[in-house]
């Protein structure tokens, strides 16, 4: 089947209400969602892209929609639901960097939650076969069960139909037990062709401390092609054959709020454009250290045009 897409994301999109003054009631409202932001991402990284997701019926659920269309998302897989809402999250911070953040959501009983297999198969199938790179993520298989269970049915549909997949661990602790999360996240991995953890949450779900053995954990599971994310310190990429550490760079940081998105969704936006995993390892790192300079997981996020910038400086 031609591929028509570059990247489709599968996962829960929200509104973001996020503080722009520590301490006091200022909130800057954005969009997030890991997947939906690394979708956006990759968007304006050149990547032809579309969505994968259900709404609410309200309000929040139209300023997602747009979001995506003006972003040149496609979202003709995107389904609204008038007894669920739209998910919403604050974040609040205590000081500058990712060390000074913290989230409170509003997600439980949410449209996202109640996508299931079936859903799959009647709206979304066609557009996963008709992509190059399927990502979802550790959030798309903890917000429910039937939510796991469709990320491992896209999971199945890509791999069928030849397409890549893309996989970022993205734990989070307030939505699922530890064990099952550990179960469920190997599982994805060695289902995954392309692994994008932060070393922070491998550190949780492995016992590991060092990022070269998180590798060898990785491989070990199946994954083909491991991108470990290290903050402020880079990256580390293997291809099983070699492994290659990208350095950080030394930027000044305001919000890091979906800074691991940006990442994945610029990686991707390079792999499927046909280039090497390590100089997209690199476009993907200065891509994330323009977007922990602003407020927000999707306002931040920089274009192809001023990513080239940065690396030719």
């Amino acid at each position: 089947m031609e591929k028509v897409y570059d990247l489709v994301g599968l996962g829960e999109a929200m509104l973001e209400f996020n503080q722009t003054m520590p301490g006091q009631p200022q909130y800057l409202q954005g969009f997030g969602g890991d997947t939906s932001n690394a979708t956006i991402a990759a968007a304006r990284a050149g990547a032809r892209t579309a969505y994968l997701t259900r709404l609410g019926a309200d309000s929040f659920g139209d300023a997602l929609i747009d979001l995506w269309q003006r972003e040149g998302v496609a979202t003709s897989a995107v389904e609204r639901d008038a007894n669920a809402p739209t998910g919403i999250y604050f974040v609040t911070h205590r000081g500058n960097g990712a060390a000074g953040h913290e989230f409170s959501y509003l997600r439980a009983g949410s449209a996202a939650s109640h996508m299931t297999p079936t859903w799959l198969q009647d709206g979304g199938g066609k557009i996963i076969e008709q992509s190059k790179i399927l990502h979802l993520s550790g959030i798309s298989l903890a917000i429910s069960p039937e939510a796991c269970d469709t990320a491992f049915a896209a999971m199945d549909l890509a791999r069928a139909a030849g397409a890549q997949v893309s996989f970022d661990a993205n734990f989070r602790p307030r939505l699922w037990p530890l064990a099952r999360a550990r179960a469920c996240i190997a599982q994805a991995v060695s289902l995954c062709d392309i692994f994008l953890p932060s070393l922070d949450d491998m550190v949780t779900l492995t016992g590991l401390a060092e990022a070269d053995a998180i590798i060898d954990w990785s491989h070990a599971q199946g994954a083909k092609t491991i991108v470990l994310k290290l903050g402020p310190d880079g990256a580390l990429a293997s291809d099983g054959q070699t492994r290659r550490r990208i350095a950080g760079r030394a930027v000044p940081m305001v919000d890091a709020t979906g800074v691991g998105d940006c990442f994945c969704g610029n990686f991707l936006a390079r792999i499927a454009a046909g280039e090497d995993l390590f100089d997209a390892a690199h476009f993907a790192n200065a891509a994330a250290a323009l977007a922990v300079q602003g407020y927000g997981a999707v306002a931040p996020l920089p274009t192809a045009a001023q990513v080239r910038a940065i690396l030719r400086s």
